[in-house]
């Protein structure tokens, strides 16, 4: 291993890092980017001004790891440019199947940072050994991690667990993140306190499946309903958004936390994948239609003014035309607020990918386009009997090119959903709760005026 000299005050050191993937992958290079700080390295957002390149890659699908291999390139030839220059790549695709292909095909990488490690790469980069999986893979980012926020400085994730135990046939996320492993609620608290204090006012609560919090530990007697009613305690001005729960995990518990709070938002990210019995049985999500159609008719009923946004899963291995259609029905008799479309593709190492009747590529990319290109439509609609309506909205920022102030409503997470634009005034800052009286729709994003 490269060992690299530890920096000190006449040269000091500085890295280039570069996020790929969810948000809950921002989260540990947050955490990256802070253990190095705090180790003596200094950040540029410029790589031609760095000593060290860090990319932290996405393995889940192959798009991702097309994505993580072209940056992976990108670095190569920045390295070349200085030979003493260091690589270092770490996250999800240091768990994949395809992991040894990438090491032959990039051996002027550096270091390759398990996930385990992800906190430790100063420590790497120094000449440390890595950390031993004979356990399988247990880091955790907690409140004793120091994170570099790189989202917006009003809207930060709380990340409250890692891994999934749900299994889902087409996923390789167990293999990639390992088994649930959910923090304690004292210090999601704290940590959450913290980010309020420097100014969050929109925490996005994220985990592979916030519904299962806690069921890897129900001796401590804690959950998801437990976790949200202490963060709703804590006083100040901001909301909470909840992203990726699982239909098979609501409770009447968490529910009453979601309608009840004065601080979570009217909006449920609840990935469902598919109606079709028999393709939810074959993907194993441990629900049948009637159950998802009986919580989604509870969850509606419950909680007033709910954004329900969801994905589905088109060619998953033997999906009929008849299953398709089924799903496509499904989406229109529910009018989702928000949805994604995913073309299956087969992860190695997955029940799925041995499935028989494997469909072919452009007929599962055909049914997600007609599904997707239905939920377009509705929702161009949707967002048109909008105008004339208030809203409340946090300001995100003011386009550079255009002028245009940037918000969005409780209806839409940042970085996913739609956006609004409206002309600022010199009263109202981004990171403020802001009023906006709707007066058009450009698609599916919206125009405003500011209410004063």
């Amino acid at each position: 291993m490269k060992k690299i000299r530890k920096p000190g005050k006449k040269d000091k050191r500085f890295f280039f890092i570069e996020a790929m993937g969810c948000p809950k992958n921002l989260v540990e290079a947050e955490v990256v980017a802070g253990s190095l700080i705090t180790s003596g390295y200094g950040i540029s957002f410029d790589p031609d001004k760095a000593d060290v390149y860090i990319i932290c890659t996405c393995g889940f699908l192959p798009s991702a790891r097309n994505e993580a291999a072209e940056s992976i390139a990108n670095a190569v030839a920045w390295k070349a440019q200085k030979p003493k220059r260091t690589i270092a790549v770490a996250g999800c695709l240091l768990n994949h199947a395809e992991i040894g292909n990438f090491k032959q095909h990039f051996p002027e990488v550096d270091l390759w940072v398990p996930v385990n490690d992800t906190a430790r790469i100063p420590g790497l980069l120094n000449g440390g050994d890595i950390s031993s999986d004979s356990n399988g893979i247990t880091f955790l980012a907690d409140e004793n991690h120091v994170r570099m926020q790189f989202t917006l400085p009003h809207v930060a994730y709380l990340k409250i667990s890692d891994g999934c135990n749900n299994r889902c046939a087409y996923c390789a996320i167990p293999s990639l993140r390992g088994a649930l492993r959910s923090r304690n609620i004292a210090g999601i608290v704290t940590e959450a306190k913290q980010l309020i204090a420097n100014g969050v006012k929109e925490l996005v609560v994220i985990a592979q499946d916030l519904t299962a919090f806690g069921q890897d530990h129900p001796e401590k007697g804690e959950n998801a309903a437990k976790l949200l009613r202490a963060l709703d305690s804590i006083e100040g001005e901001f909301v909470l958004r909840l992203l990726y729960t699982h239909p098979a995990h609501y409770t009447e518990e968490f529910i009453d936390a979601v309608a009840e709070s004065s601080h979570i938002l009217p909006y449920l990210d609840m990935p469902l994948q598919h109606i079709s019995d028999r393709i939810l049985k074959a993907m194993n999500r441990h629900i049948d239609r009637s159950g998802i159609e009986e919580l989604l008719t509870r969850l509606r009923k419950r909680i007033p003014g709910l954004t329900l946004r969801t994905t589905f899963i088109t060619g998953l291995p033997g999906e009929t035309d008849g299953e398709f259609e089924e799903l496509y029905q499904f989406a229109k008799k529910w009018k989702f607020d928000r949805f994604g479309v995913f073309s299956y593709a087969p992860e190695p190492g997955t029940p799925a990918a041995e499935m028989p009747d494997q469909i072919p590529v452009e007929i599962a990319d055909a049914r997600a386009k007609k599904l997707l290109n239905a939920q377009i439509s509705r929702m161009k609609r949707q967002q048109k009997k909008l105008v004339g309506t208030t809203v409340k909205a946090i300001f995100d920022y003011v386009d550079e090119e255009s002028g245009w102030g940037i918000a969005r409503s409780a209806s839409d997470a940042p970085d996913i959903d739609s956006v609004i634009y409206f002309e600022p005034d010199e009263i109202h800052l981004p990171g403020d709760f802001i009023t906006l009286e709707i007066n058009g729709a450009a698609g599916t994003d919206l125009t405003a005026v500011i209410v004063q």
